[in-house]
């Protein structure tokens, strides 16, 4: 397939050109001012078209997809805590598979829809824990996303759960291996191993959380000092704090992922920074927890954007963080630091999921996997690349996100979705919430 007549654009660093460039087996094979047509290979005209990476929505949970328009709690969250308690533990463990399925299905829609190419997922149903991973798995794959996986390991249900939880971890992380354990590389799918975080899980949970990451060669994915209740939680009962726990048990190292990290010290990011961990900022998450304002200043150049739980639109999520990091810090001039600091955010998901699949994503470079979005922008000033980012941030939503490519295929086309029937999937999605509802207010 050959893209013609696009401009193409990066946000980090901002550049933008005329270019085209030729796909093949989910790739950019070559890239030229003009390539010629060829026999028997498709050529698609996106003139007057903006095309850029698709993004990656670096720390999420698909589970939360069939909360919307849910009821408040009977019991009356005062705290992070209690939000945990009395809404997402409840939730979590009504899942079966069949809503595990539709909520997946649900956030991928809504995913692919904003431009957004790659999910991170945190998984978590407590009751519904075996193969619940490949059930994720089949519903992106349905829309055609690409997926890193991990089950939540936590001690919150009891040790069978919790061995469980590491199992599932193990066989995902077994069946879609980059050496191709399984029989064959999935071109589309890592696993992590998951863990909930430092304050429910015990010594002897983080040393099999370490060491099934060290055994298998990955990361982990786990929130740290989401909220203070994690940090008191580690002072108290083990004497030292979140970071230093987590380095006991090889716990961070590179392709791990440290979810929030909004109440931690300055000395605790040198600490981190040290291991090659990446850290994950979820502003529209925090402000809604109210949990705090992460010093993202701090997180350094291994820093990604996620939308734990929310909808997966990252042009939202960046613009969000822009706006709170300005009112956090009291600024009313826009500066180009600044816009830079929240789109490094966004385009270094990209970065992320190089390390985890050993592949380059987030270019328009030769041999960069062809994950792509189409942007039908209609910019009322000129845009340069000295201006783009404000282009993107004040001007650009992804209500202009016209088609999506990943690894190398069209899956969104002139809005549309193509080959799923996402009517039919509403429809069913809303009779299995409902449901879902309903068993959460019998727990």
């Amino acid at each position: 397939m050959i893209l013609k007549n696009a401009t193409c654009l990066t946000l980090s660093p901002p550049s933008i050109e005329k270019i085209d460039l030729r796909i093949e087996d989910g790739k950019i094979i070559s890239r030229a001012k003009k390539l010629l047509p060829q026999r028997n290979v498709e050529v698609v005209d996106l003139q007057g078209k903006f095309l850029l990476p698709g993004f990656v929505n670096a720390h999420t949970h698909l589970y939360s997809s069939l909360a919307r328009g849910m009821n408040a709690p009977k019991q009356t969250p005062h705290n992070f805590f209690e939000i945990l308690k009395y809404v997402w533990w409840k939730l979590d463990e009504a899942l079966d598979d069949e809503s595990i399925y539709y909520s997946a299905i649900i956030g991928a829609i809504d995913a692919v829809k904003c431009g957004t190419t790659t999910l991170i997922d945190h998984h978590a149903s407590p009751n519904a824990i075996t193969n619940s991973l490949d059930i994720i798995k089949e519903a992106m794959e349905e829309i055609g996303l690409r997926g890193v996986l991990c089950y939540e390991v936590t001690d919150r249900g009891g040790k069978k759960k919790r061995d469980d939880g590491l199992k599932e971890n193990e066989r995902f992380l077994s069946a879609n291996s980059p050496d191709g354990r399984a029989g064959k590389t999935n071109k589309q799918f890592r696993g992590l191993v998951g863990a909930h975080a430092s304050f429910t899980l015990s010594n002897d949970s983080l040393r099999l959380v370490g060491e099934m990451a060290t055994r298998n060669n990955c990361g982990v994915h786990i929130h740290v000092a989401e909220d203070k209740c994690d940090v008191f939680d580690c002072e108290e009962n083990y004497q030292c704090n979140v970071v230093e726990r987590l380095s006991r048990y090889n716990i961070l190292k590179k392709e791990t992922i440290l979810a929030h990290c909004v109440h931690l010290t300055q000395n605790n990011f040198s600490q981190i920074h040290k291991t090659k961990s990446w850290l994950v900022h979820n502003p529209r998450s925090n402000m809604n927890n109210n949990v705090g304002y992460a010093p993202i200043h701090l997180f350094g150049n291994r820093a990604a954007l996620g939308t734990d739980g929310f909808p997966a639109d990252m042009f939202e999520e960046a613009r969000t963080g822009f706006f709170k990091n300005k009112e956090s810090n009291k600024q009313s001039a826009v500066s180009n630091q600044q816009i830079s600091l929240t789109t490094d955010l966004l385009s270094n998901g990209n970065k992320l999921v190089s390390e985890i699949f050993n592949e380059k994503f987030g270019t328009l470079e030769k041999n960069s996997v062809a994950d792509f979005i189409v942007l039908n922008y209609d910019a009322p000033t000129p845009m340069t690349k000295e201006n783009l980012l404000y282009h993107f941030l004040f001007g650009m939503r992804s209500a202009n996100v016209e088609s999506v490519m990943c690894n190398g295929k069209f899956i969104v086309w002139n809005r549309e979705l193509v080959g799923v029937d996402v009517e039919a999937i509403s429809v069913k999605a809303a009779k299995v919430a409902k449901k879902l509802w309903n068993k959460m207010n019998r727990g």
